[in-house]
């Protein structure tokens, strides 16, 4: 009996412990039939809950059934809808066919017109897309882009148009104009200014070149303007109020001044000989400074000897004349062959002042071509590491080097020839003062000699 009460009572905790009012009244049962009670209405309330559970579950399966339906249904209708059109487009298809034949038909010769219209319109539009007529003139090639791009056949005025625009460029080809225009310099400002357009071939403007970038539809400078004297043109022309002026034009409409601002220029060229050019200029300034120097030093002897002549009588320690007139006044006792002596010590004494750094020059001069030719042959050098490395695929690449060996070699005979004539000239400056002091050494000797005999 005790076992049994002890199963109904945890049977009943079991039951009883889903919801707070079963635990109450587990905690105030008084008597086992109370307690029975209580499982027979919590068993059907259980039994309850779980059957409405289960229609719910039901009734929501019949739902997702019916949409699953429902979405069959849709494909279905969706596919037959896609069947439906794929026909039509076929027939459609079929009837565009058609349609272009009968077009085709109608067009008769005229369809040769469209394609010609259209031909001509495209090669018209980029010559005067790129034309720099369209600077003065923009949006000129608008209607002949609907016209090669049409294929219907073209009207009487889109054919107008089409005439006016050849037209047009034929005429604004032989006229130089000044029209003003906004112009983006180079630091990607835009200034106001008057441009004058020298027919189809260049734009010009406060004595520059400009261009016309078509995909920009602006007027800009060029990168690097020509030469000084293409440019000194420009201004002449510009300031010209009547009758003609001289003018550089490019014929190539822009090529080939858009080429000349790639060539490189004097100093780009030195600076391509690198550090042998460096030491091939350092030898030709060195050169010239010696030459000034002996210039002025040779000049300023020279002076003061050609007035001692003229005061022979006087010998002055500041000039080598004088200095020889000095030996002489001391020696007027000795013979002829010991009076000759001494002169000739005299001059030789005075000879290496007149001589130095004559062949300083000298030298430099014949090492300014040698310095060329190792710069060659550094040059070389490198064109053909550079060929070991990436090939001869592409020039650029040994450009620089073939640059240095040239240049190179062309500063070293170019600081040559100059360092040559100057020796030239300094060496017979030189030579003339030391013959003067020679030759008034013998007349003093032949004097002395006259006045012992």
């Amino acid at each position: 009996m005790n076992k049994l009460v002890k199963s109904l009572l945890v049977a009943a905790a079991f039951s009883l412990s889903a919801g707070a009012s079963s635990a109450y009244a587990q905690d105030n049962a008084k008597s086992l039939d109370q307690l029975l009670d209580l499982v027979k209405q919590n068993r059907a309330a259980s039994q309850r809950i779980n059957a409405e559970r289960e229609a719910e579950f039901t009734s929501e399966r019949a739902d997702k059934q019916a949409l699953l339906n429902q979405a069959q249904r849709q494909l279905a209708n969706e596919q037959a809808r896609g069947e439906r059109l794929q026909a039509e487009f076929a027939e459609n298809e079929i009837a565009l066919a058609n349609k272009e034949q009968e077009l085709q038909n109608a067009l008769g010769t005229l369809g040769e017109i469209v394609g010609v219209a259209r031909g001509a319109a495209s090669d018209t539009i980029g010559r005067i897309a790129t034309s720099i007529v369209s600077s003065q003139y923009p949006g000129r090639e608008d209607v002949l882009e609907t016209i090669a791009e049409a294929k219907e056949v073209p009207t009487i005025a889109e054919l107008e148009e089409l005439w006016l625009a050849w037209l047009t460029e034929m005429k604004e080809s032989g006229r130089v104009v000044t029209f003003n225009s906004d112009v983006t310099l180079l630091d990607g400002s835009s200034e106001n200014r008057d441009v004058t357009r020298i027919g189809v071939f260049n734009l010009i403007s406060q004595g520059e070149y400009f261009n016309y970038n078509d995909q920009a539809e602006e007027i800009q400078p060029l990168g690097r303007q020509p030469e000084g004297y293409v440019l000194s043109t420009v201004e002449a022309f510009e300031s010209t109020e009547s009758g003609y002026e001289g003018l550089y034009i490019d014929p190539a409409r822009g090529q080939i001044l858009n080429l000349a601002t790639q060539k490189a220029t004097l100093e780009e060229r030195y600076h391509q000989g690198g550090t042998v050019g460096y030491v091939i200029t350092v030898a030709l300034i060195v050169g010239f400074l010696i030459a000034i120097y002996k210039f002025i030093t040779l000049g300023l002897e020279g002076a003061k000897m050609r007035s001692q002549l003229r005061n022979t009588a006087n010998p002055s320690d500041k000039n080598a004349l004088g200095r020889i007139l000095k030996v002489y006044q001391e020696n007027k006792g000795a013979d002829t062959e010991n009076l000759e002596l001494k002169l000739d010590e005299a001059i030789l004494r005075e000879t290496p002042r007149i001589d130095a750094g004559v062949n300083i020059i000298k030298i430099l001069a014949a090492i300014a071509p040698l310095l060329g030719l190792l710069g060659t042959v550094v040059g070389m050098i490198g064109t053909f590491q550079s060929i070991t490395l990436f090939g001869t695929g592409d020039p650029k690449i040994m450009a620089g080097d073939i640059s240095m060996a040239l240049v190179t070699t062309a500063l070293g005979l170019i600081a040559a020839l100059p360092l040559i004539l100057v020796h030239a000239i300094v060496a017979g400056r030189a030579k003339s003062i030391v013959h003067v002091l020679d030759e008034q050494a013998a007349g003093i000797v032949a004097a002395h000699a006259e006045k012992k005999e």
